[in-house]
């Protein structure tokens, strides 16, 4: 199973093992990491699942559709190159490893 690292704000970081297929907005909600509130359950439609792709990562994890990036533009933290909604990440055995930052606030 992929493992997905979560990096809080304060730098705490925590490892958990995804699924192949979830989302990693489903990965984080299944496991109790904070920071990922989720209001709409994964439908693209509140930004509370945004998450600051590593610069290791952003390639392996693609670009975020047009759709997506002008949702990123209802989040409640700053919205930088590597932010992407977690929701909108598959998770595949070629992301085992994957680190994304929490931002500060989502709502």
């Amino acid at each position: 199973m992929p493992k997905i690292i979560f990096v809080s704000p304060e730098g705490g970081r925590t490892t958990v093992e995804a699924s192949d297929g979830d989302s990693v907005m489903q990965t984080a909600l299944a496991n109790g990491v904070d920071g990922i509130v989720a209001e709409c359950g994964g439908a693209m439609m509140c930004a509370t699942c945004h998450v600051y792709v590593d610069d290791d990562w952003t390639s392996a994890v693609g670009e975020a559709s047009d759709d997506e990036r002008g949702m990123l533009d209802f989040a409640a933290s700053e919205v930088r190159p590597m932010s992407r909604l977690s929701c909108q990440i598959t998770v595949t055995g070629d992301l085992d490893g994957l680190t994304v930052h929490l931002p500060d606030a989502q709502i």
